[in-house]
């Protein structure tokens, strides 16, 4: 069905909002819009065709917390994930923290950094990193998927057509070192270079180490991290060692992976894994 240009529709339900979608299937969902403007210079904006405003959705709307986990509706802003405080784990608090300025923060949404096409944007590292889940919804279902599958799948988005982005669901587990870290010298076109270094110890006993580095993709090494899994702490410099050794070995094996970025990475990870030795 033909529309006129810049046709927008504010749905208040899920029902509401597929049904626009079915009789408008080129129509685009409009979350915090950052997405949509960037890179725009033009006073004009350039806007697709039909927009489908999340605005009145109050299920994307909302924040719940059980004992294990919080749940954070794709409406959220990034600002009222921070201002939500200790709940929230460190790795995605300083992830956000360091997502463009305030101002921004204030407009842009959660599920709108996660689904962003064009390429992975930061949240995708802490999410991969926390073992998030995210739940998507079509017309006739919803699914669960885990943030880590959804960002591995090739194309510009793990979106099925017509498929919306509802809930993130974080486990609450607590770690014991969290280190969030954003390099600034990535080259053009590769993405802004994050990465996440968290450790989970009991008695002593190096329990769960998880290493996720978001450039272009999303890089998980998750042999490397075999190697600690049950290892005393501190750790022995030898241990440490082979640990970053791995690393270099896997990184080695990545295409379009730069020198620079390889470095960074492999300094920042000898860093942290020597901070667990004796």
């Amino acid at each position: 069905m033909a529309a006129p240009l810049n046709q927008v529709f504010f749905p208040s339900t899920f029902q509401e909002l597929f049904s626009a979608w079915g009789r408008f299937p080129g129509a685009v969902p409009y979350a915090g819009g950052t997405g949509i403007i960037r890179g725009q210079g033009r006073q004009t904006l350039e806007l697709p065709p039909v927009i489908l405003s999340l605005d009145k959705l109050e299920d994307l709307q909302r924040i719940s917390r059980s004992e294990r986990y919080l749940e954070i509706g794709a409406m959220v802003k990034l600002s009222q994930i921070i201002r939500l405080g200790k709940i929230v784990p460190e790795a995605l608090s300083r992830c956000l923290e360091n997502i463009a300025g305030a101002q921004l923060r204030n407009i842009a949404t959660i599920g709108g950094n996660i689904c962003y096409p064009a390429e992975r944007l930061d949240a995708s590292a802490a999410f991969t990193a926390l073992d998030a889940q995210y739940e998507l919804r079509s017309a006739q279902s919803s699914r669960w998927i885990s943030a880590s599958r959804f960002s591995s799948l090739p194309g510009p988005t793990a979106l099925n057509p017509q498929e919306l982005l509802t809930r993130v669901r974080v486990p609450l587990d607590q770690w014991n070192y969290s280190v969030y870290k954003k390099f600034s010298g990535s080259p053009p076109g590769s993405g802004c270079g994050v990465v996440v270094f968290l450790v989970k110890n009991q008695k002593n006993a190096l329990t769960d180490i998880r290493v996720v580095y978001k450039t272009a993709a999303i890089l998980r090494d998750k042999n490397s991290e075999a190697i600690l899994a049950g290892k005393q702490l501190p750790l022995s410099r030898r241990v440490a060692a082979e640990f970053v050794e791995n690393w270099e070995i896997f990184l080695s094996g990545i295409q379009n992976l730069d020198e620079l970025s390889q470095k960074e990475l492999l300094n920042f990870i000898e860093l942290n894994v020597y901070n667990l030795t004796e």
